[in-house]
């Protein structure tokens, strides 16, 4: 049921991101700042939007946007240097593997990448979206899973989000069966995997709009983790 605060929820997403519909020149001012800094947008785009799938989640499981030590703004600054680790992952794998494709005897990779859309396009797309996500999504998710787990513990507070993180503690008693049957094994063979097909699929500008898209996704994704 759509309650008062779905309504202040939805009200606050669309004076974030009616304007960039609304003023091409605001839709200008992002698509040129991207350019010329990622990895600050990157780190903004992913705070903002994955946190935001995070307390959707929230929302699903719990009936309310936010609780007591959920810790809000520990998460964005998690989310703000994943992002970052994103955007880095988007380059490498973006650009090593048509080199490696080249290598194994399909040639002009790179070329085929940037043409128009063809079923060599779609391949290579797959291909850099396969090895992505089998990659460097687990490592990905995992940290991020480390985090949320440190960030609970801490009671959701920004001074216990700076104390060190036991990682070793956390990793052993990570719920190996959600992580591994749901989060590795449906999740990014079913979702991330085609998702991030069609993100290589597209040029670039478009690329950085669904990949803010699929940051909310991937929120919600890791936010309902423990429940399943």
């Amino acid at each position: 049921m759509i309650k008062k605060q779905d309504y202040i929820f939805i009200a606050i997403v669309l004076v974030i991101f009616l304007p960039f519909f609304i003023w091409e020149g605001m839709m200008d001012f992002y698509i040129n700042f991207n350019k010329q800094h990622g990895i600050i947008t990157s780190f903004i785009k992913f705070a903002i939007l994955a946190t935001g799938g995070e307390l959707i989640g929230l929302r699903i499981k719990t009936g309310k946007y936010y609780k007591k030590g959920f810790g809000i703004f520990p998460r964005m600054i998690v989310w703000g240097f994943l992002g970052i680790s994103i955007k880095i992952a988007f380059i490498i794998f973006a650009s090593g593997t048509p080199i490696f494709l080249n290598y194994m005897g399909f040639n002009n990779s790179a070329e085929i990448l940037h043409a128009n859309f063809s079923m060599e396009k779609l391949f290579i797309s797959f291909c850099i979206s396969l090895f992505l996500n089998i990659i460097f999504a687990p490592i990905m998710m995992t940290f991020h899973k480390i985090t949320d787990i440190h960030i609970i513990n801490n009671g959701g507070t920004l001074k216990g989000f700076f104390t060190p993180i036991k990682f070793r503690e956390i990793f052993v008693n990570l719920n190996w069966d959600i992580q591994w049957n749901f989060v590795f094994k449906k999740t990014i063979p079913l979702f991330w995997i085609p998702a991030h097909t069609i993100t290589f699929l597209l040029p670039a500008d478009f690329q950085v709009l669904f990949a803010a898209l699929l940051g909310i996704a991937l929120g919600v994704i890791l936010a309902i983790a423990d429940f399943v």
